[in-house]
């Protein structure tokens, strides 16, 4: 090792990185409850301040993550032999994405049925959030198409529009691989442009812990216990339900399909999991998640391809679990009965509109275009997220994780369907995805 790795290798300890944020989450949530308990406005706005900069450091690289990762990734494909294999793959990828968004949303169902969150709830939403919730869009299926299309490439960006960067993003993509050496030039730009935004973002998660501290501090203090004992139905359903999905579905879809060992799968993405638990972002989270599905011996002109799609459009934990947790929450809230027609229509839903979870509003979107297709009423539908929407940071972090888990199993069990998988490098050690003090893998 030289001299320069082993200095950086003593900056910084992957081992004590993960012990640092969780340490933070412990502090943040302290600090959170003084500030709760004192009134001491100063720290209430130090906490939420902090929190809020890491956020928006996150953010601001995911737009155009999604961009470069998307176009080069359409381009890796002509490496695994050509257009038919690329369709082969894809529609492999389409199938397990729904699959498993099957399963996630029958043990939503299944675990609220259970707790039953809502029913015997007697709560009054924060008028200000009730007011914020009515002003936003909800989900429904013609608003998603007439979504998809940007008026033009700027305002896409310019306006945060995930899912219409993702349909831009395709097009792209599928143009540039149609031309070929023509489109070389573009596509190199694209990868090189994918590198530097991967390395700003290296040094932005190794702010984690700050920001967590931040992150969840600020969420005790504004929320203490006012909110959290009367939802806490609401939360156990949602953390039981992700937790089944994380450490039984997948392990067994790993074990039995892709014979894979679940141990060394959450070895090589403990890591990209626990960032993604903190930092509530898919999109912020891609190129760990990706370079952990290539550590675990997916190819990477694969991964390059299906991880960055998995990460607008794959999202058990938002886009299964919570609409059909939320959904009986919030019929349970006003005393409404569903019945079988009504749980098929949630799992339709799930199943065919994940797409619509594109985006760091995609958990309200999806939530809003099941209790649509159950025809609540607008009133019920408003009240009923704005009282869950006080906890719903501490609901978004296990969902998040649960999403990001999905979006590297899915890969993992498509090369092995496809023989692709290098068990060599599966069998490898591997260094935390950009936080080892080595150059990231090329894209």
């Amino acid at each position: 090792m030289s001299s320069t790795a082993a200095r950086s290798r003593l900056r910084f300890n992957p081992k004590l990185f993960a012990v640092a944020v969780l340490a933070s989450l412990v502090l943040g949530a302290l600090l959170g409850w003084i500030a709760k308990q004192t009134g001491a406005e100063w720290l209430v706005t130090t906490l939420d301040t902090i929190g809020s900069t890491f956020t928006k450091l996150l953010s601001f690289t995911v737009l155009p993550l999604i961009f470069t990762a998307i176009v080069v990734g359409i381009n890796s494909l002509r490496g695994l032999g050509g257009g038919r294999t690329a369709a082969r793959l894809g529609g492999k990828t389409a199938l397990w994405f729904a699959l498993t968004s099957l399963i996630a949303v029958v043990i939503g169902l299944v675990v609220g049925g259970l707790f039953q969150p809502g029913r015997g709830l007697v709560i009054e939403p924060d008028p200000e959030k009730l007011q914020s919730i009515g002003q936003k869009t909800q989900g429904s299926w013609l608003d998603l198409l007439n979504g998809l299309v940007p008026e033009n490439l700027i305002s896409a960006f310019a306006d945060g529009e995930t899912l219409q960067v993702v349909f831009v993003s395709l097009i792209i993509g599928a143009a540039t691989y149609s031309l070929g050496d023509k489109a070389k030039p573009f596509v190199d730009f694209n990868k090189a442009a994918f590198e530097v935004i991967q390395r700003v973002l290296g040094w932005i998660i190794r702010l984690a812990p700050i920001g967590t501290l931040g992150l969840i501090g600020n969420a005790v203090a504004t929320y203490g216990n006012e909110f959290f004992a009367p939802l806490l139905k609401l939360i156990g359903s949602t953390y039981v339900a992700c937790l089944l999905v994380l450490f039984a579905v997948y392990p067994l879809l790993l074990a039995l399909v892709a014979r894979v060992s679940p141990a060394r799968f959450f070895a090589k993405t403990w890591t990209v999991l626990q960032f993604a638990f903190v930092s509530r972002s898919s999109g912020a989270t891609l190129p760990m998640t990706r370079q952990a599905a290539q550590n675990l011996g997916v190819p990477s002109s694969y991964a390059n391809f299906a991880v960055p799609l998995a990460s607008t459009t794959k999202m058990d934990g938002c886009a299964a679990i919570y609409p059909a947790v939320g959904s009986m929450f919030i019929a349970n809230l006003f005393g409404i009965h569903l019945g079988p027609v009504q749980y098929l229509t949630i799992i339709a839903v799930a199943v065919f509109g994940s797409i619509a979870t594109a985006g760091v509003t995609g958990w309200f979107t999806m939530l809003t275009l099941t209790v649509g297709a159950l025809g609540f009423p607008p009133e019920v539908v408003a009240t009923g997220i704005a009282i869950a929407y006080a906890v719903d940071p501490i609901m978004d972090m296990m969902r998040t994780a649960t999403n990001v888990a999905g979006q590297i199993v899915v890969p993992v069990v498509v090369a092995r369907s496809e023989n692709v998988l290098d068990d060599e490098v599966l069998s490898a050690p591997s260094a935390p995805p950009l936080l080892e003090s080595r150059a990231p893998a090329t894209v």
